[in-house]
């Protein structure tokens, strides 16, 4: 991956807010939801997302300015030096430095003696990956293609409903073990990004829906989105900011649930009337000249007994 710093177009001494904010002119241009199907969007907007992550947390800053991991966030591979066995670091015996004794060496050689000079077996190291799923596929599922620090390249699949912070083990397609031993794990930490229209609870999504003056007034019947594409919704007469409506069934795909169609949970869309911009002249004319019918105090919750 390149550079976090060049990925968001931001200098090394850009402060936190610089930072948020290039990543968020960033993030509008490409979101795969406003660029359904286009493969360059969708790589785009998870490495500006992995650069984001690294640049907006102070010690993982930190750590990629002095080198200690990668641009990615992943820790850097540390070299191993293997010494002659029975010599000790500066080259003396092993058997001449103080605390190491016939027994230590017994032990950590085994492997190494008897019949065919057998070896020890030992497991492969697990390998850490940190992953930018999208929000839509997170709650549906899906399937992405990584490439590990090692160049290895593996398709994941991605659990329907799967949350933010959990975790999914590819078992042994780590690193090789020794001397016959077990490969070791691919760890994969999820990292759900933030989606410009719906919020999650739980397995319920939830969606703020502006509408206008008249909709609320009249009622009206309104297409909604969802994970699933737009419904349509009716809205009663005399519908308010803040009345809640749910549509069942339109939420996130429960976790571990074996009927992906029947296992969801809701989506609770939140109403908010919008005044045009700029109101006419009719419309202004009109509520100067309105009395309601029925008096009303809006801020009559907010009075204190």
């Amino acid at each position: 991956m390149r550079d976090p710093y060049e990925v968001l177009g931001v200098p090394k001494t850009a402060t936190a807010a610089e930072i948020k904010a290039a990543f968020r002119k960033l993030a509008k241009q490409c979101h795969p939801d406003t660029h359904p199907g286009d493969a360059k969007k969708a790589a785009k907007f998870r490495e500006i997302s992995t650069a984001h992550e690294v640049l907006s947390d102070k010690q993982k800053r930190a750590q990629y300015d002095c080198g200690e991991i990668n641009a990615d966030g992943s820790q850097r591979a540390q070299q191993r030096h293997y010494q002659h066995a029975g010599q000790r670091a500066g080259g003396a015996p092993f058997g001449f430095e103080a605390g190491v004794n016939d027994d230590f060496l017994s032990e950590f050689f085994s492997g190494l003696r008897g019949a065919g000079r057998r070896q020890t077996r030992i497991r492969g190291e697990d390998v850490r990956y940190r992953l930018n799923t999208a929000f839509i596929e997170a709650a549906k599922g899906g399937k992405q293609r990584i490439t590990l620090p090692n160049g290895k390249t593996l398709d994941v699949n991605i659990p329907a409903g799967v949350q933010d912070g959990s975790q999914i083990r590819l078992r042994g397609q780590g690193e090789p073990g020794q001397g016959g031993g077990p490969a070791g794990d691919v760890l994969i930490d999820i990292t759900i990004l933030p989606h410009p229209l719906f919020v999650r609870e739980g397995d319920d999504i939830h969606l703020s829906l502006p509408i206008s003056l008249q909709e609320a007034v009249l009622g009206a019947k309104i297409a909604v989105p969802t994970i699933d594409g737009p419904v349509t919704m009716n809205i009663a007469k005399g519908a308010n900011s803040g009345s809640k409506l749910r549509l069942a069934g339109k939420g996130c795909v429960k976790a571990g649930a074996k009927a992906a169609t029947t296992a969801r949970g809701d989506q609770i869309v939140t109403l908010q009337v919008k005044l045009p911009d700029k109101p006419d002249a009719a419309l202004t004319a009109f509520v100067k000249d309105w009395t309601p019918e029925h008096p009303y105090d809006p801020r009559a919750k907010l009075k204190l007994n």
